[in-house]
């Protein structure tokens, strides 16, 4: 790697070591297990997380090398001459991320070139610190393509994503300390954290205003626990207290849920990362203050979230625009977002708010986007990511070795490396079993420790051993978390319902007595003083699952998911013939077989169920049999792009026909703006408003004369043009109807010439608006459109014939 020639700085002696003491903090009412002291050796996560350590964090390490990232610091820190790279402020925080990651894999296995690498990104990073504490490349490198973000100076814009930038800084440095002993990083950060505390609060003088895009607040409270200064915990509390008051005359804005105070808020809007970054910093601090105000806030607008608001995969962000949220039940299924940043902030989020009161219903939650909406994220091999997650793709999504805007790869590999940490947690008196892995375990509880070896093919197999290695001192509460889907409850609300309760229920056995025990908030209680040798045998059956949504959620009307255990189901054309998928339908009654095929996508289990197919020449309607094939949601898109979909039709009525070949399917599309998404795709909205499949739209522009192309391989010969135009409300931007609009194709000598007709160019709502034209043969066709002042626009569908 490139760092090793910056690597001669570590013997001028800038690196400050100290072996200090690790320290298990409580949090709230209940203490996290370190995920040190938890070793997977199952069939499902220990290779993930291994293929994190081979393949993940040194291709993240490498694309940060390539695309400039490393060499921003070097350029800050006079190391090196030329110019900034990158085209977000925020690049430093995918070097904070990995780096972040890479650390939690050498607390579990020592590594002693990653080790060294480390130790000179370390110091290539401070070298990039300013005398102050001040880190922030961009800035420090005086880069004039990025001043839009942060306007003239130091903390001038809300949005510059400086306090963003802090905060992963922390949590690596955190990450670090408690992993290598070493203080690095962590005099880094505390030097920085500082300068923070000096410039933000309440006193004469501070800037007193949020932190613009949320995460420092959760930084600042592990810096906190690791270094017991209050002032951190103090400023993240300001920092949340400032958010909705408009101090220091910021605009409050929906974007990053500053439209009013955290405590009056009550649904979830605006970026859906932000969100779940900033209500987790909320949850910690009010878990620490005891401020049952805050907390019963944060609860509030969790609520809205898992009633209105939650994918079945645990997804969260329904649109693309803004990244965020739309009106309740709002859950489009082509175009929605649930973008894999936002998945990770959902599990931080939930996780937080188990810890404060133990109740699983958060972890119910937790372990629904672990298994689906987080993992998707990444391919089998590790070194692909998706950025959004969509539950159905029309061969229109594709992962990516990474991104321009890169936080998700970053985001992963941290993540990754952190699972074993969420499998048990204590109290003063018991062991909480969360989820389930094979794997072993010493956990200190009270003045005892419990060492538990779990055996079981989870989430394959519902039958789950757990053996206790040591014998314990005292009794020694062990509590079992039930899962809500073998409690015939898929999410903690009534946003999605089993089409069916299953009666066989779970199973409790000690040393091979079969148990009624004790339940509390989901979990059952076992309490003995526990000897080497006991076993307890738990069984979650494990039948295919059908799962409707409430009838307020319009884009699963007619449609059926499937779930088995916690795996939500998805179809891909890969194991389907390459069907179409949209063209079939399962009835709610079909018989679902289920099998574990050890070969497939790493070894998964599938299933199968007998469907139907419609078809339609002119006015004639088929119905033909077919079988179907279902895989793990988080396991698509690993052999190409494909047709997929979650929710399957379960009614003829809701299955769409293949439409039949236009134009338009071979044409690329070109805007003004970029490339044009969505125009052709071949579904036909029910409304200006549907935007559950992919559409187009001038994404930030408004007022202005905006174009939209098609462009062919061939000459074609076209005579009509059919435009359903959108029409959508947001608080990223309006999109309306334009004022005024025409057409125009490419002659033979390559100039846009206005098609003939006589027909009006129409603008209206939910419906085709048909443009009739003088045959023409082009190998081009474009829509110019002058958009309403201060509005945007958009197409949700353009056919040509």
């Amino acid at each position: 790697m490139r760092l090793r020639y910056y690597s001669f700085l570590i013997l001028f002696g800038f690196l400050a070591f100290s072996c200090a003491k690790k320290e298990n903090e409580t949090v709230g009412h209940l203490n996290p297990v370190p995920f040190t002291s938890v070793h997977l050796n199952d069939q499902f996560w220990a290779p993930k997380i291994e293929i994190n350590r081979t393949v993940s964090i040194p291709s993240a390490f490498k694309k940060c090398e390539e695309t400039g990232r490393m060499d921003n610091f070097a350029l800050a820190g006079g190391l090196i001459k030329g110019e900034h790279q990158g085209d977000f402020p925020f690049d430093d925080t995918d070097v904070y991320k990995v780096l972040e990651g890479a650390s939690y894999t050498l607390a579990v296995e020592y590594d002693a070139k990653l080790d060294h690498y480390l130790d000179s990104l370390i110091t290539l990073i401070g070298a990039g610190q300013e005398e102050d504490g001040y880190l922030y490349t961009c800035l420090t490198n005086k880069c004039e393509r990025l001043k839009r973000w942060y306007g003239e100076g130091r903390w001038d814009r809300l949005n510059s994503h400086e306090l963003y930038n802090c905060g992963h800084l922390y949590e690596a440095a955190v990450a670090h300390y408690q992993a290598t002993g070493k203080r690095s990083l962590l005099t880094i950060a505390i030097k920085n954290a500082d300068l923070v505390n000096q410039v933000f609060g309440p006193g004469e003088g501070q800037k007193k205003v949020p932190s613009g895009h949320p995460i420092v607040e959760m930084a600042l409270v592990k810096l906190y626990r690791v270094t017991n200064d209050e002032k951190y915990l103090k400023l993240a509390r300001f920092f949340i207290d400032e958010t909705g008051k408009g101090t220091d005359g910021h605009k409050l804005n929906e974007y990053s849920q500053d439209h009013k105070p955290i405590v009056e808020q009550d649904e979830a809007v605006g970026h859906a990362v932000r969100l779940g970054y900033l209500y987790s910093g909320v949850t910690d601090v009010a878990s620490l203050m005891h401020d049952k105000q805050l907390m019963e806030a944060t609860k509030c607008v969790w609520e809205n979230v898992v009633s209105k608001k939650l994918y079945i995969t645990g997804g969260i962000g329904s649109r693309a625009q803004g990244e965020g949220f739309g009106p309740n039940y709002e859950l489009p299924n082509m175009t929605d977002y649930c973008e894999t940043c936002a998945s990770i902030s959902n599990v931080y989020w939930n996780y937080r708010l188990f810890l404060n009161d133990g109740n699983s219903k958060y972890y119910d939650v937790l372990e629904r986007v672990l298994y689906n909406g987080v993992i998707s994220g990444v391919s089998l091999s590790g070194d692909k990511f998706f950025y959004d997650n969509p539950l159905e793709s029309v061969h229109n999504h594709d992962r990516a070795p990474w991104f321009g805007c890169a936080c998700c790869p970053g985001n992963i590999t941290r993540f990754m490396a952190s699972i074993p940490g969420y499998i048990y947690t204590t109290d003063e008196h018991s062991v909480y079993v969360n989820l389930f892995s094979e794997g072993h375990a010493d956990v200190a509880v009270g003045k005892d420790t419990l060492s538990l070896t779990q055996k079981t093919q989870y989430p394959w197999s519902g039958k789950l051993t757990i053996s206790v290695d040591k014998k314990t001192n005292e009794r020694v509460g062990l509590k079992i978390r039930i899962p809500g889907w073998a409690q015939n409850q898929p999410v903690p609300s009534d946003l999605y319902h089993f089409v069916e309760n299953v009666t066989d229920t779970y199973t409790i056995k000690v040393n091979g007595k079969k148990k009624s025990p004790e339940m509390v908030n989901g979990y059952a209680i076992l309490r003995e003083k526990w000897d080497a040798g006991d076993q307890i045998e738990v069984e979650f059956p494990m039948p295919v699952r059908k799962i409707k949504a409430s009838e307020k959620v319009i884009n699963d009307h007619n449609k059926l998911a499937y779930q088995r255990g916690p795996i939500v189901y998805c179809f891909e054309d890969k194991d389907n013939n390459n069907a179409y998928l949209f063209d079939e339908f399962v009835s709610p009654d079909a018989k679902v077989s289920s099998q574990f095929e050890e070969n497939l996508l790493g070894g998964v289990v599938t299933l199968t169920m007998k469907a139907s197919r419609v078809s339609q020449s002119g006015d004639a309607k088929t119905i033909e049999p077919a079988t179907l094939k279902a895989i793990p949601y988080y396991a698509w898109n690993n052999r190409g792009t494909a047709n997929m979909l979650v929710w399957l039709p379960s009614a003829e009525k809701s299955a769409i026909v293949k439409p039949a070949y236009s134009p338009a399917d071979s044409a690329k599309a070109f805007s003004s703006t970029d490339w044009a998404p969505g125009l052709n795709d071949g579904f036909t909205p029910k409304n200006s408003g549907d935007t559950d499949k992919s559409y187009f739209y001038w994404w930030q522009k408004e007022g202005s004369e905006e174009t939209v192309d098609y462009e062919f391989k061939e000459p074609v010969v076209l005579s009509q043009s059919l435009v359903y135009w959108l029409n959508m409300d947001h608080y990223d931007g309006n999109y309306k109807v334009p004022e005024k609009w025409s057409l125009l194709y490419k002659d033979s000598k390559g100039k846009w010439v206005p098609v003939e007709t006589s027909d009006a160019f129409t603008v209206e709502l939910d419906k085709y608006n048909t443009v009739n034209f003088k045959p023409v043969k082009t190998k081009a066709l474009r829509i110019t459109a002058q958009l309403q002042k201060g509005e945007s626009g958009g197409i949700l569908e353009w056919k040509v014939k």
